[in-house]
């Protein structure tokens, strides 16, 4: 989502770092760049100004423009500018210490409720507690169905009455949790298309008949500074716990993230980094930060290897690498648990420097997926003993994964020079490779 920003925001630290000497008047004319930048990026215009101001108040300090590195040193004070500005620290969801804890989700229709809803219920059952979602938006067609689906697809409790009003549907929910052991209660609430009195009516009656512990803004990230409005408006009626940024691993500029916490001074609190219900983060201004400078995020990359990657499988192929027993099955295996973490691109943007080192190299998931579909029409024993494959057995892959047999020869050749180097690197006596962690 930042990749214009984090280039123009490059351009200038470039040339910042190149000379010799900083001077006030060329620290304003850099940081007149960073405020078009920023402006460009959908940021709030007082928010960009307020924020070069603050940043220049502290780089034209004599012990800035006289050290011995005062390009780094404005680089950092952006940085450290940044995080406070997208809130300065995280900010934890109210815990699910008592029964039954309340989520109340609200937003506009589109932003994704009934998604977070969802991620919501998938992350508490995965503390183990016991979560339930409450279906409450009776108007968008087929928003009940779409509930009960997401809530099917991961084992948890769905609550709905035909019939009722959104308020009293919250309300009996909130009853039934309490004498059903629910540690979690989620309330997907309705939305419209733009903030209007009847919604804010609704919604405001369901916080007081229910006494949320959180009450969660959803905001769409690709809409710019209209989350933001949109965001100010919810705070301003309902006086909003925290806001989740939805779609931001979407393309737009990202001007509604660095702009939501200033503007309303309510702390952005999760983020929804793509379409599977496992992709819901905390929201991590430090993190952030890094990433938009081009620092990557190095701590969200192992947080999500830790949660997705089994250290004890991981550790017996690291024993088939060095005794050069590494096949199909074991890549197969390999990359499953690699792309639970994510899209790899994404992956790619948290490692320091790879945004810019393979800029121009465009991580394509579907030629990933043709590569694992041609695996997966492997039998056990080609995968294990690629050498048996013949003609005949490429013909049946090729028909079985959609694929030519130009592209089988293709991932043989390319499955071939890597067991080369996996033998080379035994053959070095490769050494300490940390716990977990692949070579490739």
């Amino acid at each position: 989502m930042f990749d214009a920003l984090s280039d123009r925001l490059e351009v200038v630290f470039k040339k910042l770092r190149g000379a010799g000497k900083l001077s006030e008047k060329n620290v304003q004319d850099s940081l007149r760049e960073v405020r078009q930048a920023l402006l460009e990026a959908d940021v709030n215009y007082k928010v960009a100004r307020d924020f070069v101001k603050s940043v220049q108040e502290k780089a034209i300090g004599d012990e800035v423009l006289k050290s011995i590195e005062p390009g780094q040193q404005i680089i950092k004070i952006v940085h450290d500018e940044l995080v406070t500005l997208l809130g300065g620290q995280a900010e934890p969801m109210a815990p699910i210490d008592k029964s039954p804890t309340v989520y109340m989700v609200c937003g506009l229709q589109g932003s994704g409720k009934t998604t977070l809803a969802g991620k919501l219920a998938l992350q508490a059952k995965r503390k183990n507690k016991k979560p339930m979602v409450v279906a409450a938006d009776i108007y968008r067609p087929a928003a009940v169905k779409q509930l009960k689906v997401l809530a099917d697809s991961i084992s948890v409790e769905h609550f709905h009455l035909e019939g009722k009003k959104p308020q009293q549907i919250c309300a009996e929910a909130v009853k039934y949790a309490s004498k059903n052991f629910i540690d979690l209660v989620i309330l997907d609430t309705a939305g419209r298309l733009h903030v209007d009195d009847e919604l804010m009516k609704e919604l405001e009656e369901i916080k007081s008949l229910t006494n949320p512990d959180e009450l969660l803004l959803v905001a769409d990230s690709m809409t710019g500074q209209d989350a933001v409005n949109v965001a100010r408006e919810f705070h301003d009626r309902l006086d909003i716990t925290g806001v989740v940024l939805s779609k931001l691993d979407g393309d737009a500029r990202g001007g509604a993230a660095l702009s939501i916490r200033q503007v309303t001074g309510c702390p952005i609190k999760m983020a929804s980094v793509g379409e599977k219900l496992s992709d819901l983060e905390p929201f991590h201004p430090d993190r952030l930060a890094s990433r938009i400078l081009g620092m990557g995020d190095i701590i969200s990359l192992v947080e999500k290897a830790e949660e997705t990657i089994d250290l004890e499988k991981a550790e017996k192929m690291k024993e088939k690498i060095l005794k050069s027993q590494f096949d199909f099955e074991d890549f197969l295996e390999q990359m499953q648990q690699v792309r639970k973490m994510g899209p790899l691109d994404s992956l790619l943007g948290m490692i320091p420097g790879a945004g810019k080192a393979l800029k121009n190299v465009q991580v394509n998931e579907k030629d990933v997926n043709r590569m694992l579909a041609i695996i997966q029409s492997m039998t056990i024993e080609e995968r294990r003993n690629p050498k048996i494959l013949d003609g005949s057995r490429k013909r049946r892959i090729a028909a079985g994964s959609g694929n030519s047999i130009q592209a089988i020869n293709q991932l043989l050749k390319q499955f071939a020079a890597m067991q080369k180097m996996f033998n080379n690197m035994n053959r070095m006596k490769m050494k300490g490779l940390p716990k977990g962690m692949m070579p490739f």
